[in-house]
């Protein structure tokens, strides 16, 4: 949470059995906080449950995440504007509509080409069932 949103509360819980978002409206709401105004980026976690994290990020043209990496695999839908994601290999382009994955551990950088916004998945890695 950003210093500028109140606290999670009933009315927007980050773990419940069933969560539904209106994603254009949280895009607004998030446009409308002052981090927003004097950041080049703005984010609000939506989920936070077990090994599942979902984060709205919205991004001023220019803007840039610099290069990390994360303990599990992500992914990031574009839900409007393009960015480009830099990993050591590759320069991927993004637009609105598409859907990126990305495995645990891979260095990656994201830049705003243009302002943009998009859903963050985090996903602690799960260990898959030993099949017989």
């Amino acid at each position: 949470m950003t210093r500028d949103r109140p606290h999670v509360t009933a009315e927007r819980p980050l773990d419940a059995p069933l969560l539904t978002f209106e994603i254009p409206t949280l895009l607004t709401r998030l446009k409308a906080e002052p981090t927003w105004q004097r950041e080049s980026h703005n984010a609000m976690t939506l989920v936070k449950s077990g090994g599942l994290r979902v984060v709205l990020v919205a991004m001023r043209r220019g803007a840039v995440l610099p290069s990390h990496r994360t303990d599990g695999p992500i992914s990031m839908q574009v839900i409007a504007g393009k960015l480009r994601l830099t990993s050591d290999s590759q320069t991927v382009p993004l637009h609105t509509g598409q859907l990126l994955t990305l495995q645990a551990g891979i260095p990656h950088g994201v830049e705003a080409a243009t302002e943009a916004a998009f859903l963050l998945t985090l996903s602690a890695e799960a260990q898959h069932p030993v099949e017989p």
